[in-house]
């Protein structure tokens, strides 16, 4: 099996954003519904700016969208990117999967020594 290819540059930004727990946190609250800067900057023991570098390097990565509304920065979570990524890790899953099935049949295969 062939791994479909997401650009190189553009997975080690989503991983690397990934890597962070409040940004997966941030990623998991936007997928749900969109949420303001502010709002998510409240849920978090860190300063709104923190919470904006955070939504920056998700943005970055292709995780999230901004939108101005008003006075306020919507972040909403992208859900092409997310599935990209999911069909992706489902795809090295299969070739682990395989080659698991792989070593149980020669671990299982009759030696011809009995």
């Amino acid at each position: 099996m062939v791994v479909r290819q997401v650009q190189p540059e553009k997975l080690d930004r989503i991983f690397s954003a990934l890597a962070d727990p409040t940004r997966r946190d941030i990623l998991a609250r936007v997928l749900n519904r969109e949420e303001s800067v502010s709002s998510l900057a409240d849920r978090y023991p860190m300063s709104f700016a923190a919470v904006q570098r955070h939504v920056a390097v998700l943005e970055r990565a292709g995780l999230v969208t901004k939108q101005t509304s008003g006075r306020e920065r919507l972040v909403r979570g992208r859900l092409d990117t997310t599935r990209a990524v999911n069909r992706l890790l489902d795809q090295y899953e299969e070739i682990w999967r395989g080659r698991i099935a792989q070593m149980d049949a020669l671990l299982g295969a009759p030696t011809g020594d009995g």
